[in-house]
């Protein structure tokens, strides 16, 4: 079967790999579609990002959707054929952090698609998927594109439970990638009551606006339209950080009101701190790391029509031009999450 492999930056290869057989517990998948994910770009580009670099060929992917092929012992409540959402993350469930209900935290974290220990943890992008059942979940409904965003989503929808009351809140979201936009999607059905979204890109921009932000400011080209937002020590309850970038942190800062949340999902690298604002407005910095029980949770909001993602999926290629889906989920002035179709 063939898998998409990166060697190094720039250098992505579609190649063979052996299809493994399914153990207990475990089911063999046939991959159906996969997101070209920020974290796979920053291999694709730079072989990494901080201090996690490649140090071997590594299949990349972990935005997946798939069909059961093949069901191993001891399985039940799937059928061959049937369309699931797979939960690229893999806690040991036995390590402290496990055992005290944060899975994401897991010291023997299995992630698809890392290169943070060595030997690499192989991605999903590849044909023949071996996956525990307990990672899969059913997506019938969806389609297989829908279904491939459910990891996503799964990361926003752990940004907000990390905020706590979003009822009647009114929300900052810096950066409106695909992280940034579904951000929007989940603050909104949680209950915030106004939205205003930042970025650089006009395209990005008029997504946010479509999917639910009420307002949308380009801070290329109005570089000054948040100072509004900074009278009487700010407007908004919560700011979802979503680029990594310092400076886009301290503008929303800036623009928080006293006792306001700080939820930073944005991987940039470190970033310097505006800590006498944080000190004196006493806000709260609130860090948030993958997901876990919101995986099914966002598979579940959108078979029943409460979060729709469809609006994000801009370009779907095949697997023969997965290099081409790499280069337009790079372009963000015409594209927020390019897929990849490998079965339908």
């Amino acid at each position: 079967m063939r898998a998409i492999v990166i060697h190094a930056a720039k250098d992505l290869r579609v190649e063979d790999r052996p299809v493994e057989q399914p153990g207990a517990g475990q089911l063999r998948l046939r991959l159906a579609t996969g997101g070209v994910c920020g974290s796979d770009l920053h291999y694709y580009h730079h072989g990494g990002f901080g201090t996690v670099r490649l140090r071997e060929p590594m299949i990349l992917g972990h935005e997946v959707s798939a069909f059961v092929d093949q069901i191993g012992p001891g399985i039940s409540g799937f059928h061959e054929g049937q369309l699931v959402a797979v939960s690229p993350s893999r806690p040991c469930g036995g390590c402290k952090f496990c055992l005290e209900g944060l899975p994401n935290q897991c010291l023997n974290m299995r992630f698809y698609g890392s290169a943070m220990p060595f030997p690499h943890i192989q991605g999903a992008f590849r044909e023949s998927l071996v996956a525990e059942a307990s990672q899969c979940v059913d997506a019938t409904g969806l389609t297989p594109g829908e279904a491939a965003m459910a990891e996503p989503l799964a990361v926003t929808l752990h940004a907000t439970k990390r905020v706590g009351d979003m009822l009647g809140k009114r929300v900052l979201v810096t950066g409106c990638g695909p992280i940034g936009v579904l951000s929007i999607l989940a603050a909104r059905r949680a209950g915030a009551t106004e939205i205003v979204a930042t970025d650089l890109s006009d395209f990005t921009l008029a997504l946010a606006r479509r999917v639910g932000a009420d307002r949308g400011i380009n801070t290329g080209t109005e570089p000054d339209a948040l100072a509004a937002y900074g009278a009487d020590k700010g407007y908004f309850d919560v700011l979802y950080e979503c680029t990594g970038v310092a400076a886009a942190l301290a503008g929303g800062i800036a623009a928080l009101r006293p006792r306001g949340v700080i939820v930073q999902l944005g991987l940039g690298g470190d970033m310097a701190l505006p800590m006498m604002a944080i000190t004196a407005k006493e806000l709260e910095l609130r860090g948030s790391f993958r997901f876990h029980s919101e995986f099914a949770v966002g598979v579940g909001l959108m078979q029943k029509g409460l979060i729709d993602a469809k609006p994000l999926i801009t370009h779907t290629v095949g697997l023969d031009q997965a290099e081409t889906a790499f280069r337009l989920a790079s372009d963000r002035s015409q594209a927020m999450k390019a897929q990849i179709v490998f079965s339908g």
